[in-house]
C-alpha cells in the first residue's frame, strides 16, 4: 500500500533567488526536494525554538522558516510568508541566508 502524506500547508507562489538557484544547480538537487520537506513539517537545521515556532505557525498562520544544507554544503532557507487576510499563504521563497 502506498501512503501519501498530505502537506501541512500551502506554499502559495514559489520563488527562488539567483543564489539559491545556483547552489541547487551546483549540488544537482531539485528545489522540489527541499520544498516537500518544508511543506511536510521537516524544518531541517533550525533550533528547537524555531521548530516550535513553526509548529505554532501551522495553527496561527504566521511565517514558517526551514533551513537545509545542499549536498555541496551550501545552506539554504525556505520561508513561507504569513497568511493574508483571506487565510491563504501567498508566497514561499528559497534563498541563501546572505540574501535575506
Amino acid at each position: 500500500m502506498n501512503t501519501v502524506c498530505k502537506p501541512k500547508f500551502n506554499l502559495g507562489q514559489v520563488l527562488a533567488t539567483p543564489g539559491a538557484l545556483e547552489a541547487l544547480e551546483e549540488s544537482a538537487q531539485s528545489p522540489q526536494f527541499f520544498l516537500e520537506k518544508h511543506q511536510h513539517g521537516d524544518w531541517g537545521e533550525v533550533c528547537q525554538e524555531d521548530k516550535e515556532l513553526n509548529d505554532q505557525s501551522l495553527v496561527d498562520g504566521s511565517c514558517i522558516l526551514s533551513a537545509y544544507k545542499t549536498l555541496m554544503g551550501d545552506r539554504i532557507w525556505i520561508i513561507t510568508e504569513a497568511k493574508n487576510d483571506l487565510g491563504h499563504r501567498t508566497a514561499t521563497t528559497i534563498l541563501l541566508p546572505s540574501e535575506y
